[in-house]
């Protein structure tokens, strides 16, 4: 997205108070907030204030098409550059017709390690052009992988269960198709932000026992993987943190076809009975947001299933820190942890 100049302007503002000392950051954005024992990032408190201020999302008949822009233009102002890549767009075929897709390539580099990426928004909002593009990027170079960002079908145009055999089908592709990419067969991996965590985390177990390669790491980044109920976390952090209980309740609501489909486990992978036997998995939490105790439970039961899982909280941060690379230090550096630790699960 193309940033007009008075928001450019503001893009560099947010960068520039980035880069200034914490006690002057902790200045401008008010008194500290701490919450059950946590304390919200000193660089996170200005820019929070800011989106607080002006951007409430509705939730009403307007609310799609408002919300696909207002994460278009959020990704472009906080994200910052992207990294240098080569990309490469894709077509995927599936049972249910063609879904788009994009690799990013470190710029004159061709890994044979493979991401399946799919990203956030609810299911609801999101795409190859919005938040995906600098985070695939940055994991790109810095995991040193082809990363493949996945277009899944959003609802309310496509409702529940698309996201959910787009991404299944865009896994298996990525499987059928490595020669042709040039990947190792038994170097794939899937990850995703959020909604595109849940995606992961249902393809893991939807290929799970199949006669396929199986994933040899999930990437799990503020997964959504219960929306049958709310986890306290909803209580402390659903207003005020960027993603709010109000923008769940109508992702749910946008995405499902019945109340009761929430108890799927293609809709709520933390109500599947069985976990043993998934890949290993890398499941990042931000402490200031709703969906924090449900990642922790996800993590929680896959290491009581065996499955080797390392939790990572990140007790200062908001939902969204993955896609703020280009304002302050701990988004980029809670995104540098991401890709170490992909990096790390393919050498294993």
């Amino acid at each position: 997205m193309k940033l007009p100049y008075w928001a450019r302007a503001a893009q560099a503002a947010l960068a520039g108070i980035g880069r200034l000392p914490l006690g002057v950051q902790q200045r401008l954005g008010g008194r500290p907030v701490r919450i059950d024992g946590q304390q919200l990032h000193a660089e996170l408190q200005f820019p929070l204030r800011l989106v607080n201020a002006t951007s409430k999302r509705a939730h009403d008949d307007t609310a799609v098409q408002e919300g696909r822009e207002l994460l278009a233009f959020s990704a472009a102002l906080f994200g910052g550059k992207p990294a240098p890549v080569d990309l490469e767009s894709v077509t995927i075929p599936s049972p249910r017709g063609s879904i788009n897709a994009r690799l990013y390539r470190p710029a004159g580099r061709r890994p044979a390690r493979l991401l399946v990426y799919f990203h956030g928004g609810g299911w609801v909002l999101g795409g190859l052009d919005d938040d995906a593009e600098p985070l695939c990027a940055f994991l790109a170079e810095q995991a040193d992988v082809t990363v493949l960002s996945v277009d899944y079908r959003l609802a309310p145009e496509h409702r529940f269960p698309a996201a959910a055999e787009d991404a299944v089908s865009a896994y298996r592709w990525a499987v059928a198709q490595t020669a042709s990419l040039g990947i190792d067969p038994s170097a794939i991996a899937v990850g995703g932000i959020s909604a595109g965590g849940n995606l992961a985390a249902v393809v893991s177990q939807a290929v799970a026992g199949e006669d396929l390669q199986q994933p040899v790491l999930q990437v799990l980044v503020v997964p959504v993987t219960d929306v049958s109920t709310k986890h306290r976390s909803y209580e402390l952090f659903g207003e005020g943190f960027a993603l709010t209980e109000a923008d769940m309740d109508w992702f749910k609501d946008t995405y499902l076809n019945d109340p009761e489909e929430a108890l799927d486990p293609r809709v709520s992978p933390l109500l599947t009975d069985d976990l043993s036997g998934l890949p290993p998995a890398y499941v990042a939490v931000a402490g200031f947001d709703p969906l924090r105790d449900e990642g922790i439970a996800y993590a929680e039961r896959l290491r009581e299933a065996g499955v080797p899982t390392e939790l990572r909280v990140h007790t200062g941060l908001i939902h969204s820190f993955a896609g703020i690379l280009g304002v302050g230090r701990a988004g980029r550096a809670a995104a540098q942890e991401i890709a170490d630790a992909i990096r790390q699960g393919f050498d294993k």
